[in-house]
Order: C-alpha cells, then structure tokens, then sequence
C-alpha cells in the first residue's frame, strides 16, 4: 500500500470530492458529520476497551474503518477553510514541546 503524506491525503480527497463526490457538503454539514463519526468510533472503542457489550449491528465494524472517516471528513474541512494541516500539526508540535517540555514529568499518574 502507497504511504501517503498528510498533503497529499488532502489533494486526494479534494481529487475526489471534485470528480466522485461531485462537490464538497457545506462546513456544518461536514462538522456534523465529523461527530456523527466521532460518536462511531466511540461507541465501538467502549464495547472493544470498555464495559459495555457488542450489539449486533456493532459485531463487524472496525476501530481503522472508524478512524479513516474521521480522518476523511478533518481533510475535507481543511481543504474547505484553507487550512493545511502538515502546517498546522508542525506548529502543534512546536507548542506541546514548549508548552509540556516538563508537565508530563512531573505528573505522578504517568509514572
């Protein structure tokens, strides 16, 4: 399987949504369906490493399916409000090194 570079992941499901998808669903409706999918994953995580127990409809889904469409519908709100988000995780890296250089040392529970 072809790796992927996080901008390349965006050019291809703009590629897609432009030919397949015919155009891109305004950003609401994208956000909803974000958490729509973040629900999905959710509730599969808690049957998998929670308490709760598998339902039926549950039995065959998989965590890497769930994680993907989340991953499709961040690209696509990306792609639609200009954010690049190879960019924009850089930075994020930048500020956790800075901002939790020790916190997480010091915190007993992680130890």
């Amino acid at each position: 399987m072809q790796q992927l570079t996080i901008t390349e992941a965006q050019q291809k499901v703009d590629e897609w949504i432009k030919t397949v998808g015919v155009k891109y669903f305004n950003p609401l409706t994208n956000l909803g369906i974000l958490m729509e999918e973040v629900g999905e994953l959710s509730r599969l995580l808690v049957r998998i490493y929670g308490d709760q127990s598998f339902k039926e409809s549950d039995k065959n889904k998989k965590l890497s399916d769930e994680m993907a469409d989340i991953l499709w519908v961040l690209l696509c709100l990306a792609n639609q409000t200009g954010v690049d988000l190879t960019e924009a995780l850089h930075k994020n890296f930048e500020k956790k090194s800075v901002r939790d250089a020790e916190r997480h040392k010091e915190n007993e529970k992680l130890r």
